[in-house]
């Protein structure tokens, strides 16, 4: 954890109460901002809260979520049990393409849209080496800003568990969790050991003074 930060959730001081998808607030339970280490140099990116993640205002956590979390915890990023709700994270900080959920369905382009600044804030705060696109609407939407590819050219089952050199970042997609069997959990964790934190990925971009 950061040595200046005072705690995991929204810690950048987000709107809580953040009403510009009206087709949201009436369903939502609250507004899931990102949570983990302001320092962090791996950045998930999820496409809208868990069901639990909307009841505690944590991304990531649940059952689906709880897939990413051991991942994670393999990788020495989390020190807690997966089933948490308030995870002890290190060089990790997790977040979402849209901050609050509609039960009943996904996320519409225009509520993408609308969250967008709150993601880009959040990249350019941490400034992180790696962002871990989770699913195949994340890894193109990232793919618009952060890399040379067209959207429509990235499969996440073909993309899952290899890197793709970006702009400023490299991304390592993860398939989407709800369908993560065994084999692709170990694949990722495999890739990031044997390609990414075996070599020096900080010489991708030059790196902003904390």
């Amino acid at each position: 954890m950061d040595a200046h930060q005072e705690e995991f959730a929204n810690p950048f001081g987000m709107d809580a109460a953040c009403e510009n998808c009206p087709g949201l607030c009436t369903e939502r339970e609250q507004v899931v901002h990102g949570y983990g280490d302001v320092g962090a140099e791996f950045l998930v990116v999820g496409e809208r809260p868990t069901a639990t993640a909307d009841r505690h205002g944590v991304p990531f956590v649940g059952p689906d979520g709880e897939r990413v979390q051991s991942v994670f915890a393999e990788l020495g990023f989390v020190r807690s049990p997966p089933d948490t709700t308030e995870p002890d994270v290190q060089n990790v900080f997790f977040t979402n393409l849209t901050r609050c959920r509609h039960p009943e369905r996904e996320p519409t382009d225009e509520e993408v849209a609308t969250c967008e600044p709150f993601l880009n804030a959040e990249i350019r705060m941490i400034n992180p080496q790696i962002l871990v696109p989770v699913g195949e609407r994340v890894l193109r939407a990232l793919a618009v800003e952060y890399t040379t590819r067209r959207p429509d050219s990235f499969d996440i089952d073909a993309e899952h568990a290899t890197t793709i050199r970006g702009r400023g970042f490299e991304l390592v997609p993860m398939c989407d969790p709800a369908s993560m069997r065994d084999e692709d959990a170990a694949a990722f964790t495999e890739h990031m050991r044997e390609n990414v934190l075996s070599r020096d990925y900080r010489q991708t971009k030059g790196r902003q003074s904390r």
